[in-house]
């Protein structure tokens, strides 16, 4: 019984390990409905979900929105990201990074300064196709397009939402990352493996617990840490070959939004490759579970090893 109890609290205490957000020293995230930043007040990351983003002060990072509207007039350090979103960038506004739109509107009144690039990805055919007369008959009026591909479409628009969300939120971690990838592939790929075989095991024991209610939270907890491994492993990779190419074309001036939408870019082209594809993405995911274990989402360089004592300076 004892032994059942600790098998039982490792798991938990694995799942929450793992669920851990990738922590970003020294930063903040102010997330409501409707957030404005007003003049002389700055703020590190602000994220709506349907509301109102006003920036007419300073964001050091980045602006995410998914639908609402984002208007500014002030400064953004890093991204202005709308997904499905009206954005306006006033004739004062100044953005150091990427501005990126999938879907919805932008809008930039002469005078604005965007220092990095802007990417609009208009989608109202597509829209118009799909809900005009309603989801599920707009999606089967889509008869040029077999359902797998279909499928494998709705997919690849899943990651480019999670990677324009991620790439503004946490754009150092991922960075750090994809350099771990870079320098110890080998470590990474190893330690992805043990990792999927602790976590397919420990899944398979909260399943077998669910006959009774203990096991439901564990299985939840496993499921969630699951999929922020998955997702933050998928995006340092993501950043990983995007850079590398981008490199090789030569191209000096590298943000970490436009490396994880190049790799998005890649993966999912090699994805479509009948068995090359599904082989290359079995091997991109134990990466993408190694780094995000062994750097412990992009905040140390490994997290197995513990630091040397600084050497005493004479």
């Amino acid at each position: 019984m004892k032994k059942k109890k600790s098998l039982i609290l490792a798991a938990v205490a694995f799942g929450l390990l793992l669920c851990e957000a990738p922590p970003v020293r020294g930063q903040s995230f102010l997330i409501k409905s409707d957030i404005t930043v007003a003049s002389g007040e700055t703020q590190d990351n602000i994220f709506t979900l349907g509301g109102k983003a006003v920036v007419e002060g300073k964001v050091r990072k980045s602006v995410v929105a998914i639908g609402g509207t984002i208007t500014v007039s002030g400064e953004v350090g890093d991204a202005v990201v709308g997904i499905g979103s009206r954005i306006v960038l006033k004739s004062t506004a100044v953005v150091s990074g990427d501005v990126v739109a999938l879907g919805g509107t932008l809008e930039k009144e002469p005078g604005c300064t965007i220092r990095g690039d802007t990417m609009y990805f208009q989608s109202a055919e597509i829209g118009d196709k799909l809900f005009r007369q309603g989801f599920f008959k707009g999606v089967f009026s889509l008869s040029f397009l077999p359902l797998f591909l279909l499928f494998r479409l709705l997919g690849v628009f899943v990651w480019l939402v999670l990677a324009l969300i991620g790439a503004a939120l946490f754009p150092k971690p991922i960075t750090f990352a994809a350099g771990e990838i870079r320098q110890s592939f080998w470590q990474v790929f190893g330690i992805g493996i043990l990792a999927l075989i602790i976590f397919t095991g420990l899944v398979i024991f909260a399943a077998l617990l669910s006959i009774i209610l203990i096991g439901i939270p564990v299985l939840l907890t496993l499921i969630a840490a699951g999929f922020i491994i998955k997702v933050f492993g998928r995006l340092a990779v993501f950043y990983f070959f995007g850079d590398s190419l981008l490199r090789a074309f030569g191209s000096k001036k590298i943000t970490a939004m436009g490396a994880v939408l190049m790799g998005l870019l890649v993966i999912s082209l090699i994805s479509f490759v009948p068995f090359i594809g599904f082989l290359a993405l079995v091997v991109l995911n134990i990466a993408g579970w190694g780094v995000a274990v062994r750097t412990k989402f992009g905040t140390t360089q490994n997290m197995f090893l513990k630091k040397s004592a600084a050497a005493p300076t004479t």
